[in-house]
């Protein structure tokens, strides 16, 4: 009889996140128990709660506080499962900050940097011990993401890299959004560019050190592109939203992959959007830095 899995998803107490969780616990089964994380108390248990009284809602559902940005906080947790559980089965690293821009990009860097990849790295550094075999643990990422979309003086500190070389090119990038010299250097003036190939860069540094293990007994690790989601965090940078996807549209695939019982192998450790892989040195620098109107 298989035993009962444990799955986590960050930043879920609202869209995509939510819509995720809301999907696993329809999908899974009743023995099964699904993790919804987030920062604020208050809203991850209002989020828990409502999932947990859904109509379709078959696996149990729990609501967790989690700070990415806290690398102890993470790492508690997952040693706790560990502990408890005998590890985790599906692990969604989701959580992102609010980026606008109405205000200087230089001023919102830290926070941003912070959960998206200091959250990233804490995660696939913590839980990537405690994956269960066959298991999944997916970062939700962006086309946005792939090599090709950096200046390629900067393409190197990412291309073939380890986690550290990873940290250690964000901060790199950080200080020079503070210094002023961002843009001189190369770095896109949006945030989320190369925010979001830090994110790839570390899926792929992780993924190269277990490919060997992992494939072979039906362990993923990979990043996803869910496309344009339709949320509070896109609306502010994107002009057209005519074939922009609601929270649970954009799930639907996501979960797809993480439930499946099988999955490409080609999928290990690469940018998967809608079961296709997104190669890696694809897309080009952005010629209007302030804003770019597709996903």
């Amino acid at each position: 009889m298989r035993s009962a899995r444990i799955a986590l998803v960050t930043g879920a107490n609202k869209g995509l996140g939510f819509a995720l969780v809301e999907g696993m616990a329809s999908r899974m089964g009743p023995e099964d128990l699904v993790l919804l994380t987030g920062r604020d108390a208050r809203r991850v248990a209002d989020a828990a709660s409502l999932v947990a009284r859904a109509p379709g809602t078959r696996s149990r559902v729990e609501g967790r506080v989690l700070d990415v940005t806290d690398a102890g906080a993470v790492a508690a947790m997952a040693a706790e499962l560990h502990e408890g559980h005998g590890g985790v089965d599906i692990v969604v690293s989701n959580a992102s900050a609010l980026l606008t821009p109405d205000r200087p990009q230089s001023r919102q860097a830290d926070e941003f940097i912070d959960v998206a990849n200091g959250g990233t790295h804490a995660m696939l550094r913590s839980f990537g011990p405690v994956l269960r075999s066959g298991g999944r643990l997916i970062v939700v990422a962006s086309s946005l993401g792939t090599l090709g979309h950096l200046d390629p003086r900067l393409q190197s500190l990412f291309d073939g890299a380890s986690l550290d070389e990873v940290e250690k090119a964000v901060e790199s990038w950080r200080a020079a959004v503070h210094a002023g010299s961002a843009e001189e250097l190369g770095w896109p003036r949006w945030l989320n560019v190369p925010s979001k190939v830090a994110q790839i860069a570390a899926v792929r540094a992780l993924a190269a050190q277990r490919r060997a293990q992992d494939v072979p007994d039906g362990t993923l690790i990979a990043a996803v592109c869910p496309g344009l989601v339709d949320t509070p965090l896109s609306r502010p940078w994107f002009d057209d939203f005519s074939q922009a996807r609601t929270p649970a549209q954009a799930a639907r695939p996501v979960l797809d992959l993480v439930l499946s019982e099988r999955f490409d192998p080609a999928f290990y450790g690469e940018l998967v959007r809608f079961g296709s892989v997104l190669p890696w040195r694809d897309g080009t620098p952005p010629k209007d830095q302030d804003r770019l109107l597709t996903p």
